[in-house]
């Protein structure tokens, strides 16, 4: 007995080889979450965003002003959209996120350069993401000193010795001073309540296969959207304490400016609450065990982290990897709690992002009460 056998470790391995074979998920787990992150990470993630969509308010259609624009366009990380027509429709595509930047070219521009009267260009940017805006801001100087040299060289050279470089204002809008903890305080509400809702609800109905008691809830004459729903309204509640406690942090901590309505902010952080607590119940029907659950939440949890927008500038990853983070519902909770928060955008500016939510959550809720087993077989 005080001997080590090798046939009894050659049997305990091959039982346990076994019921590897029979867990297929937690065997897909293992080969897929390092194949997604090597996609993720290699493919999807750059800190460097280019083409960013970009608006033009040119009030000198000199052959300057037209210099400065193909400049912004020929340096990659401007994306020039069609030509503006007044300050208030830049404004409004600044503030529902259409637009991330706006250039203001004044008028009698080109005048002023060559007379030497130190003429100025102006550039906003939505800094609610200052990292997704730093690069193409510290190179808009340079873009329009290479224009003006460009185009003093030609027809207007004989003018270049009294001509001064223009200046380039810059208006970081929403978060001037470029706080980080403007963008990720507001971003951690989403991501906080996505990875707890979602498991806290995910282990909702396995609990109840492993415990030995679903047969008492499938005795009970209740329909399955019934059980549903009386199975998330309380993880919603759960949600809501989690959202005041991230809130109360979110202003006495870290000072982050609340300019919009609360009730707006509830209204969508309950819809997203929604969508995330129905998630992880359908991820209960199709678990067997618990381990199964947060097996399926943290396969959700890490592309919905990496590809929201939260970790990474989203105009910054590839068209195919920004159509997979638009399917999650995290990447437009994030573009509604800073709209709410940092700019002060209602309902109606939010909107947009809303409802893909509320289709996310209609797609899931349906898919919950297909899967739903009204036995235990």
């Amino acid at each position: 007995m005080g001997l080590i056998s090798l046939s009894r470790i050659k049997a305990v391995l091959l039982k346990e080889v076994i019921q590897m074979r029979r867990d297929r998920l937690t065997f897909a787990m293992i080969i897929g979450i390092p194949i997604l992150q090597l996609i993720l990470f290699g493919y999807a993630i750059n800190t460097d965003p280019k083409m960013l969509p970009t608006g033009v308010l040119v009030l000198d259609g000199g052959p300057v002003s037209r210099a400065i624009v193909a400049g912004m366009e020929t340096s990659g990380y401007f994306d020039i959209a069609a030509p503006l027509a007044r300050e208030a429709e830049a404004r409004e595509a600044l503030e529902d996120g259409s637009l991330s930047f706006v250039l203001t070219i004044p008028q009698n521009f080109e005048r002023d350069l060559v007379r030497g009267l130190d003429p100025k260009v102006v550039v906003e940017a939505d800094a609610t993401d200052p990292a997704a805006s730093a690069n193409a801001l510290a190179a808009m100087p340079e873009i329009v000193s290479r224009a003006i040299a460009h185009v003093l060289s030609g027809p207007l050279g004989a003018k270049a010795a009294q001509a001064r470089s223009a200046d380039v204002i810059i208006h970081r809008l929403y978060n001037p001073e470029g706080i980080s903890q403007y963008n990720i305080v507001p971003g951690l509400l989403g991501t906080i309540l996505t990875m707890t809702t979602t498991l806290m609800t995910a282990l909702a109905l396995t609990r109840e296969i492993e415990r030995g008691t679903m047969e008492n809830l499938l005795s009970m004459p209740v329909k399955p959207v019934e059980i549903m729903i009386g199975k998330i309204v309380p993880y919603i509640g759960l949600g809501l304490i989690q959202v005041v406690v991230i809130l109360a942090a979110a202003l006495m901590l870290f000072n982050v400016p609340m300019l919009g309505n609360y009730l707006a902010l509830l209204v969508a952080v309950t819809i997203f609450l929604a969508a995330n607590v129905t998630l992880g119940y359908t991820f209960s029907t199709l678990a067997r065990t618990q381990l199964q659950a947060m097996q399926m939440t943290f396969f959700f949890f890490l592309p919905s982290i990496l590809l929201s927008g939260f970790m990474f500038p989203f105009r910054g990853m590839p068209e195919w990897a920004q159509i997979l983070g638009n399917a999650l519902p995290l990447t437009h909770f994030l573009r509604v709690v800073r709209g709410i928060m940092l700019k002060g955008s209602d309902l109606s500016f939010v909107w947009p992002e809303i409802w893909p939510i509320l289709v996310f959550l209609g797609v899931i809720a349906a898919l919950a009460l297909i899967r739903f087993r009204n036995t235990l077989d």
